[in-house]
This record gives C-alpha cells, structure tokens and sequence, in this order.
C-alpha cells in the first residue's frame, strides 16, 4: 500500500532528535532527522514521484530530504525543476535536487545553460554544480577558457552556495585539464576565496590550489 504524506510526515517526526537538530540547523538544515535513517525510510516507502512532490510542498526540511530520496528524475519537467530550486528550504536539500535528481535528468544541459545567467543566486549555483560535472564527465563543446574567465572575475563577490560551486568548478578545471591547471591555480592563489576554510584532518581543502594538487597527486 503506497505510503501517504501523513504518515509519510508521521514517520520523519519520530526519528526527530534534537541533538542532531542543533547540529544539522549550524548548517543551514532545520531538521533533526539522522540521515541513515531518513535513507531507510525511503528504502522502506520505496520510488514514489507524486509522494516526492508532496513532501517537497510540504513546508518541512525533513519532508523535502525525503523527498527527494524517493522521487524519479525522469518523472519531473524543466519548469518543476526551475521551481523546486528556488524552493529550497535547506543547504542539503539543494545540494541533493542538484546532485540526485537535475544531474541524473536528460534536462540536464537544458537547465544548466538556463540557470547559468539566472537573477537568483539558487538557480546560478545549481547551474555551477551542473557545471562542474560537464568539466570532469563530458567537457566536449564547453568553453574551458571562457569559463575561467567568468570564474576569475565573479568568484570572489559571488554569495556563499554559488561561490562554493563556482569554486567546485575552478577546481574541477585544474584537476581534469592539465593545460588549464597553471592558470586555474593562479586565479585560486589571486583570489584566496576558501583559503582559511576550516578542514579536518585527512580531509581536502575546498581551496581550489590545494584542491588541486591533492587531486593531481592522487591521480598520480
């Protein structure tokens, strides 16, 4: 039997635990849900598209995450996505519409190229994740070069999610193009945006140099 929104809902507020609710919302997530958890109730409820719009509509963080878990990328339109990525109620469920459903649409590039130029920042950033993905997978017809130069002058003034992604892309830039990596470095080195970000042990820097170079070096 399908699972409805209430108990859909029902189902997310009993996994709420405020300890985590206080972590996740110093993150730009007000939800309290642990994320293991949230991934076996959409296991659980299985692929549901129209409970995926529901829990989108529904005005909460956790019901949109979920959503998304359970939601088909080919089953929404270019102007549902446009929608939901104005729409988002939390950091993560940004970075998940981008990352589990636009990124896995034939829509895609036809997204991408639209949101590039988007007054709203939401949409730019979506565009500059879309992005980064075609500089490492399929860079064929992409303008390398004008990409570079588009970066080295908005980065810096760019707001916080599209800054992260535009630098995703420099960074992408450098550790997929060996002919670009000098200057992808050198606009990271100019800029030094992301340059005191706090980073864990055994975890990369997001400044795009250092980014870089660890990447490379992997590569070996």
């Amino acid at each position: 039997m399908p699972t409805s929104l209430a108990q859909a809902l029902a189902d997310l507020a009993a996994l709420e635990d405020p300890k985590a609710r206080a972590i996740n919302e110093r993150h730009g997530d007000a939800h309290g849900v642990n994320l293991s958890k949230m991934r076996a109730l959409a296991k659980r409820i299985g692929t549901d598209p129209e409970l995926a719009r529901e829990l989108w509509g529904s005005g909460d963080v956790a019901g949109q995450l979920l959503g998304i878990l359970v939601a088909k990328p080919r089953e929404f339109g270019a102007g549902e996505f446009d929608r939901m990525v104005r729409e988002t109620l939390s950091a993560k469920a940004h970075d998940w519409l981008v990352a589990y459903l636009v990124k896995k649409s034939p829509l895609a590039e036809e997204l991408r190229m639209r949101w590039l130029d988007d007054a709203d920042p939401d949409p730019r950033a979506a565009a500059w994740s879309l992005t980064s993905a075609r500089v490492a997978n399929s860079p064929e017809t992409l303008d390398l070069d004008a990409l570079l130069d588009r970066i080295e002058h908005e980065l810096a003034d760019a707001s916080g999610r599209e800054q992260w992604a535009m630098n995703e892309t420099l960074a992408s830039i450098g550790i997929h193009h060996a002919r670009l990596r000098d200057r992808a470095i050198a606009i990271g080195e100019r800029l030094q945006v992301l340059a005191d970000y706090p980073t864990p042990p055994n975890c990369t820097s997001p400044f795009a140099p250092l980014w870089i170079a660890e990447m490379v070096r992997r590569q070996g």
